[in-house]
């Protein structure tokens, strides 16, 4: 799993969304401590979480599986541009069958579990697919033997208090494992200067 910030809303942005409500503007320090407290305080501490969402942040994610790309859609309050399994599988068309025992080759395509019977099936899963783009069905027809670990990437949009609410569900231990690196991931590539608004579960 690789996670990329790509681009983010600047700090003064959010101060002077909320500055706006007083016409305040002349307290600004530019995004310094000033304005990092005043978001601090009006988004977090007095709940006016709407405020926050005028901080945007937009990640590229690559190799992580469907099942969390499932995952990744019941937080409505993002925008996410997936990399297209019909234009796609022919990166899999020219490969040479898999067995059980090809685990590097297969990670190319697959997320494994480190669980044996659970990774010789995906893999399994993945030879079949092989079969049947080799004897050139569509790519819309094939994509319905997709196993859910197959890979993909995506570029995902966020503002800061859908994120929150994100990072505070999806670093919990009892979310899905891989989400759980996602949530970790995505808070470790913010800017420095962001991560005191968001609060994260440390690993187990």
């Amino acid at each position: 799993m690789k996670v990329t910030l790509n681009h983010y809303t600047p700090l003064l942005i959010c101060a002077d969304a909320i500055r706006t409500c007083w016409q305040s503007f002349d307290k600004s320090d530019e995004g310094g401590q000033k304005d990092k407290e005043l978001i601090d305080r009006v988004g977090n501490k007095f709940k006016h979480a709407s405020t926050l969402e005028h901080l945007v942040y937009n990640f590229y994610i690559e190799g992580i599986s469907r099942a969390l790309l499932q995952e990744l859609s019941r937080h409505r309050m993002a925008s996410l541009s997936v990399k297209s399994t019909r234009y796609t599988l022919k990166e899999l068309k020219n490969e040479e069958s898999f067995t059980c025992k090809d685990i590097k080759r297969a990670e190319k395509y697959l997320v494994l579990t480190g669980v044996e019977m659970v990774d010789e099936m995906s893999i399994k899963a993945l030879e079949n697919l092989r079969l049947v783009l080799v004897q050139n069905i569509s790519n819309d027809k094939a994509k319905y033997c997709l196993p859910e670990s197959y890979k993909t990437e995506l570029t995902w949009t966020i503002n800061a208090r859908s994120l929150q609410n994100f990072l505070t569900l999806r670093s919990d231990k009892s979310a899905l494992w891989e989400i759980q690196n996602l949530a970790h991931a995505l808070y470790n590539a913010l800017p420095e200067e962001h991560k005191y608004l968001f609060s994260i579960q440390e690993p187990s």
